[in-house]
């Protein structure tokens, strides 16, 4: 998978494991790693999907409504690519924390559902629940950051409810954060990530 790797200045924090939305690149939130901390290192992917040129994460059928078979293969893929990366730049494969917007959220969700400890939290700016009815592995220690939108036209409301509720079945602690500007991430949304950030990993 295409990537960027930055080494980190402090060892002890979290590797910031960013995930664009669709049509980005892995250039695109590396401003994001910048303001939430600028001591991690950062590994920034570029999802190998493309749609109508545009790359993403995993295949789509329709607008909110995911390719479930390509999706569970995406996210076992993306496990072993964060095993190796772990590997071949030699940092704590038990310390990541995703970055993620919009399908890059989703990708990122779909890890803490399907594979067991492959991230250690998460910041999911307008996230929707990337599969429903299968058991969750046990999240109890995940922390996760959610941004929503109030009037999200591509996200609904109750969608971010549900996915909280979910998370915090499976022992999740679960943060979620309402901005009222549809399904652009905003710097407000931003800073509160960065707030919550570092409470959990300052």
């Amino acid at each position: 998978m295409r990537h960027i790797f930055k080494a980190g200045t402090n060892p002890d924090k979290p590797v910031l494991l960013l995930l664009h939305g669709t049509g980005g690149d892995e250039n695109s939130l590396l401003p994001l790693a910048e303001m939430i901390d600028p001591e991690s290192a950062v590994l920034s992917v570029r999802g190998n999907v493309l749609e109508n040129g545009m790359p993403r994460f995993f295949r789509r059928l329709a607008e909110g409504v995911f390719d479930e078979e390509d999706l569970i293969y995406r996210t076992q893929e993306f496990h072993r690519f964060l095993d190796d990366a772990a590997k071949e730049y030699q940092f704590d494969r038990n310390n990541i924390v995703a970055i993620g917007y919009s399908n890059g959220a989703n990708i990122a969700a779909s890890l803490l559902f399907l594979m067991n400890d492959s991230l250690k939290g998460a910041i999911l700016h307008h996230p929707m629940v990337p599969i429903r009815g299968i058991p969750l592995p046990n999240l109890t220690g995940t922390d996760v950051f959610i941004g929503a939108g109030t009037n999200d036209p591509i996200c609904p409301q109750q969608e971010s409810v549900e996915l909280q509720e979910l998370l915090e079945g499976a022992g999740a602690s679960v943060v979620i954060h309402w901005e009222s500007y549809g399904h652009q991430l905003t710097i407000t949304e931003v800073e509160k990530a960065k707030e919550w950030y570092e409470k959990h990993y300052a």
